[in-house]
């Protein structure tokens, strides 16, 4: 038995030879190493796991070809094949995370968005339409955003020193031709739409997607709501008039109808007004919604509504010096379509079309100027997912808009108008090269038919992931858009205008706390120009338009440090010049504040069952132009400043009561002056300063919400 002894020797050194180590280090991608990583050969059960420090080793009696596997939680797997013959084998090796687009950064240069769970929101929807001062109108609460300023005399959006024409509004990805009221010359509008019917804003202030056309400045994306719950019936009764709504729901549809009325008359008597009204604003609206799920996947939206609005104003007319009514009479009907629906498991169909109506029929004195707008606009979208990275969207638009102004004295009768059709097309890449850096490059080209123009338009927008609460965006891109109709009733010879955006932003979003920093600055060129020839030759307008726009936007919110409170701040700072329309030289336009500053708070409280905001704004001294000064716009308007205050209060699960009041102090506010066309005999054109209606406006209303549960009510509405 003593040859065995030799033997088993023999063999064990065989063992020990054939035996190979396998040791490394195990850390992820520009960072730290990983603890607790597994490592192992597949098909054995011979590995080990990394230590505190990454590191790991282990021995495995298998010899020839195997893959080596290394597992981490939230990392991709890695693999690589070794040769096991006993050398020792030493790995460095680097994990990349696994890719996830919910936690992968998102774009946020230039673009508010609310409503869009899958994002970092810096305003919830509800916030878009609940803002003190705002009294329902998306447009007036969008106004506490940096990169808008506050024109009183408008109350339109006015965005990082674009005029308001330069910004669109879309419903569903469809263009709005006509998304504000009517409203007499230096009177206050609001947005024609029910805020409550959106799901969701995203308000890009610049370098928006290519998608998106025809807006120098900004675009409104309002998304409308989805399938409702249940059936509801509503009823809100308001200090200017009444409003009525109901939902009814079927197996896979519903459908929702609103109509109100309003006549501000009752409210004018009461409330002193810097204005004669012989005919208080008085008009109705209606509205219908329908939802209808289309197959497994699909949707299809149909929003239809129809408005009719009038009244009569005491105007001053300068030239004659007496007060004459200005009649305004509008009627506006629009149709907003959409659908939805998977065409296999990564692609995506998108739909949308809108169909707008809209006359304005206006008389001053002996003059009478009618305007007829009708616009279409059809789109369709592909979005293709390429694997979890990527994402390809591309599509193509038609834009069909007539336009026809008419205007009567009893000496003329003149009848202008054109028809325009735009053709284009769009294509861009989404591509995220890991969770911390994204990138969308996209182009746009445009054709019309009126001007007999094309234009192409590059952009791109990116953004890096710093850590898990914070990144930079950056945006920039060419934007065209068609001169004003009020321009193009005389001449196609004219040439798209152009904006290029350079934008550069910070974002930090930590336990309910926002930080938010931009700088921006956008180039302006080919704009259109009003020379000294008579206004209806073709030959008086140009595009030898030039400007700049640049400025800084601060913007904090804070829902954490307060119990039950939520408040915002926001600060923009403007540097804006611009050469267009009828300006003799380069100057600040009439429509731009240097500072513009917006304090929004609002709390619940709980004892009492109240929510209440308040909100203060403020925007410095914007230029005018004073034609008895040889300075062109060297004058200034007072500052405009308004603290405004809202009360709800639940008094039944179903019944709220609801108080809202603007301008509280009752700040004094002019918005420069209006001046005379002509001069007087001694050479003086006459002026008068330009006022709000009221110096406060107040609302009182009351809520009623019906379900067959009777646990509904309209809170958000109004909150």
């Amino acid at each position: 038995m003593k040859f065995l002894i030799p033997l088993i020797l023999f063999f064990a050194t065989v063992q020990l030879l054939a035996q190979t180590t396998i040791s490394g280090t195990i850390k992820a991608r520009n960072e730290g190493t990983l603890p607790g990583a597994n490592v192992y050969l597949k098909g054995t059960y011979d590995g080990a796991s990394s230590d505190a420090n990454g590191k790991f080793s282990f021995n495995t009696q298998k010899s020839g070809n195997f893959m080596l596997i290394v597992e981490y939680i939230g990392y991709e797997p890695f693999t690589r094949d070794v040769v096991l013959n006993g050398t020792a084998i030493n790995l460095n090796i680097e994990l990349q995370e696994t890719f996830n687009k919910l936690e992968a950064v998102t774009i946020t240069a230039g673009t508010f968005e609310a409503g869009d769970k899958k994002r970092a929101n810096i305003l919830s929807s509800l916030d878009m339409i609940t803002t003190a001062g705002a009294n329902g109108d998306v447009f007036g609460a969008l106004q506490t955003l940096p990169g808008t300023t506050t024109v009183g005399e408008s109350g339109r959006l006015f965005v990082k020193g674009g005029d308001s024409d330069e910004s669109k509004t879309f419903i569903d990805g469809a263009l709005v031709h006509t998304p504000y009221n009517a409203a007499a010359p230096n009177t206050s509008t609001r947005g024609r739409f029910n805020p409550f019917m959106f799901k969701g804003t995203i308000f890009s202030t610049g370098g928006y997607s290519a998608e998106y056309g025809q807006a120098l400045s900004s675009v409104l994306l309002l998304n409308t709501n989805d399938m409702p719950v249940e059936d509801q019936f509503d009823i809100s009764l308001l200090t200017i008039g009444p409003e009525i709504a109901g939902t009814k729901l079927w197996k896979t549809g519903a459908v929702t109808a609103t109509l109100g009325y309003f006549n501000l008359g009752p409210y004018m008597n009461l409330v002193p007004q810097n204005y004669k009204w012989s005919h208080a604003p008085e008009g109705f609206s209606s509205a219908v919604s329908i939802r209808q799920k289309t197959g497994k996947s699909g949707m299809l939206k149909i929003y239809s509504s129809y408005d009719a609005s009038n009244f009569i104003i005491g105007q001053l007319d300068l030239e004659q010096n007496k007060v004459v009514d200005y009649n305004l009479d509008n009627n506006n009907f629009f149709v907003n379509t959409s659908w939805m629906t998977k065409a296999g498991e990564n692609r995506t169909l998108t739909t949308s079309a809108s169909f707008t109506n809209n006359v304005d029929k206006a008389a001053f004195d002996t003059t009478n100027f009618d305007k007829e707008l009708k616009g279409f606009h059809l789109k369709q979208v592909v979005s293709q997912e390429m694997g979890s990275r990527i994402t390809m969207r591309a599509g193509a638009e038609w834009m069909h808009s007539f336009t026809e102004q008419t205007f009567k004295s009893p000496a003329n009768i003149f009848v202008n108008g054109f028809t325009n059709n735009t053709l284009a097309g769009f294509t861009e890449a989404e591509m995220y090269a890991s969770k911390h850096f994204v990138a969308r490059l996209g182009a746009r080209v445009e054709h019309s038919d009126y001007l007999n123009r094309t234009n192409f338009s590059p952009r791109i927008t990116a953004a890096y992931k710093l850590n898990e609460t914070s990144q930079f965006s950056m945006a920039y891109g060419w934007f065209f858009q068609n001169p004003s109709d009020d321009y193009l009733v005389y001449t196609d010879k004219l040439n798209y205008e152009r904006a290029d955006h350079y934008i550069l932003s910070y974002q930090s979003l930590l336990k309910g706390r926002t930080l938010r920093a931009e700088v921006y600055y956008k180039d302006y060129r080919n704009l259109a120009k009003q020379g000294n020839g008579e206004f209806y030759l073709p030959e008086s307008y140009n595009n030898n338009g030039s400007g700049y726009a640049g400025g800084f936007d601060l913007f904090i919110r804070d829902k954490k440090s307060v119990k039950n409170g939520d408040y915002w701040i926001s600060y923009s700072y403007l540097d804006t010049k611009r050469d267009y329309r009828d300006y003799p030289e380069m100057a600040t336009p009439t429509f731009a504040s240097k500072h513009n500053l917006a304090v929004v708070y609002k709390h619940w409280f709980g004892s009492i069952r109240s929510y209440a905001g308040v909100n203060y704004k403020y925007s410095s001294p914007r230029p005018y132009n004073n034609p008895n000064s040889t300075e062109f716009n060297g004058e200034r308007t007072l500052a405009y400043q308004t603290l405004d205050i809202s009360w709800s209060f639940l008094f039944r699960t179903n019944i709220i009561f609801y108080g809202a009041v603007n301008n509280v102090p009752g700040f004094k506010q002019e918005f420069g002056r209006r001046y005379s066309n002509v001069p007087d005999d001694s050479g003086i054109y006459r002026s008068t300063s330009i006022i709000p209606g009221s110096g406060r406006f107040f609302i009182l209303g009351c809520f009623i919400t019906f379900t067959k549960k009777g646990d509904k009510n309209q809170l958000e509405k109004i909150q």
